[in-house]
């Protein structure tokens, strides 16, 4: 079966981990994804440790299901070339600083003109306007001026173990505007410009503190609420063995069943909802109770008991694991040139046109030639733009 996007053709010019991670998501569903990079040095994450067959490991995750053409784009046959494939394209994906494409003459607005029903999305940390539209930043300077890190951790700041603000505030938010976009294109018959701040889409992530904030008048800070360890009944407590489990039990009845199997009735009180000094005694007692047993001890023993308890894993053994096994998270595959190693599977799962792993992370220019000669580039003049550094 063809994945839900067949025939759509995406030009992604982006770098390291925002931009390629959305054009991942598509390419999953079966766009045909040109991942359009400088001849001489290619997207920097190729180059990041540790490797695996001579590429990345970061790169071999995050550029899957995609073909590589290498493009000078300062060169004016690189812009000739790339104006040609934006004129068959249905999206142009960046994440330069606002500015850099139009001063190569390659913006939404000069593209525009060859292919109105273009979608064209910029990725960027703050914005294509605004006062700080031409700053540097990372994830954690985006998480930071859109309040998320100021009420993350326990006792103070705390960073997460994923990207958050790249990955949820500009990947996710990048493929699902422009599939929007491509909706509306329907209607409009023509594409528009997709302005993606990480801050801003960081800053919709704090919609549940936020809410909380508006309705009570209380600034949130590390740990004061049910969700960032202010409550006993949802919290991380250490194991005998130096592991960790999480428990969730929120609801009434998930509190009771944990309550039950740990032999401890007299935690089951309405008080254990409520925030105050007392849920510090109450995770006091739960934490201790965790200490008693291993965290296998303890899988083993709340393994039917309905009371959202589950192990804190590692990637290894997440790897291996019936969960993700089953849901076909983990994906085994085989390199020609560096042999087995194992891929993450496509998490949505589509009845009528599934997503799949069809090909492996490219090398640099793997698919310069085909592309080349989809546009009736002949061979000789393609040789003649390799040698030229065009391509």
């Amino acid at each position: 079966m063809e994945g839900a996007l067949a025939g759509l053709k995406v030009l992604d010019l982006s770098r390291l981990l925002p931009g390629p991670f959305c054009s991942m998501l598509l390419a999953d569903l079966g766009a045909d994804v040109i991942k359009v990079e400088d001849p001489r040095t290619g997207d920097y994450i190729r180059q990041w440790s540790p490797q695996i067959g001579g590429s990345s490991g970061y790169h071999t995750v995050l550029n899957r299901n995609k073909r590589s053409l290498t493009l000078n784009l300062k060169s004016l046959e690189g812009k000739a070339i790339f104006k040609k494939l934006a004129a068959s394209s249905d999206v142009v994906l960046e994440g330069f600083r606002p500015g850099v494409m139009g001063k190569l003459g390659l913006d939404f607005e000069s593209l525009e003109r060859i292919n109105p029903r273009l979608v064209y999305c910029s990725i960027s940390g703050y914005g294509a306007s605004g006062t700080y539209a031409q700053k540097a930043g990372h994830d954690i300077n985006y998480l930071a001026v859109s309040g998320v890190l100021s009420h993350s951790g326990k006792e103070h700041p705390t960073l997460s173990g994923v990207q958050i603000a790249d990955l949820g505030g500009g990947a996710l938010m990048a493929a699902f505007s422009i599939m929007a976009a491509l909706f509306a294109r329907e209607r409009l018959g023509k594409g528009q410009f997709i302005d993606i701040s990480m801050a801003d889409g960081a800053l919709v992530w704090n919609c549940m503190r936020w809410g909380k904030f508006v309705a009570g008048g209380a600034v949130p800070s590390p740990g004061d609420d049910m969700l960032n360890q202010g409550i006993a009944c949802y919290d991380i407590y250490p194991t005998s063995d130096g592991r960790y489990m999480s428990l969730g039990a929120l609801e009434p009845q998930f509190w009771k069943a944990f309550c039950q199997a740990a032999g401890r009735p007299e935690w089951n009180t309405p008080l254990y909802f409520e925030p105050g000094e007392h849920q510090k005694e109450l995770g006091k007692s739960v934490s201790e109770f965790f200490l008693r047993k291993s965290m296998t001890e303890w899988v083993e023993f709340f393994k039917d008991v309905d009371c959202c308890c589950e192990p804190v894993l590692n990637l290894d053994e997440v790897m291996e694991s019936p969960l993700m096994r089953d849901r076909a998270m983990v994906v085994d595959l085989v390199h020609a040139s560096w042999g087995a190693y194992r891929q993450l599977g496509i998490a949505p799962k589509f009845s009528l046109t599934p997503g799949a792993v069809k090909s492996h992370a490219p090398v640099l220019g793997e698919h310069t030639r085909p592309i080349l000669e989809e546009l009736g580039y002949a061979p000789a003049r393609i040789e003649e733009l390799k040698s030229a550094g065009t391509v």
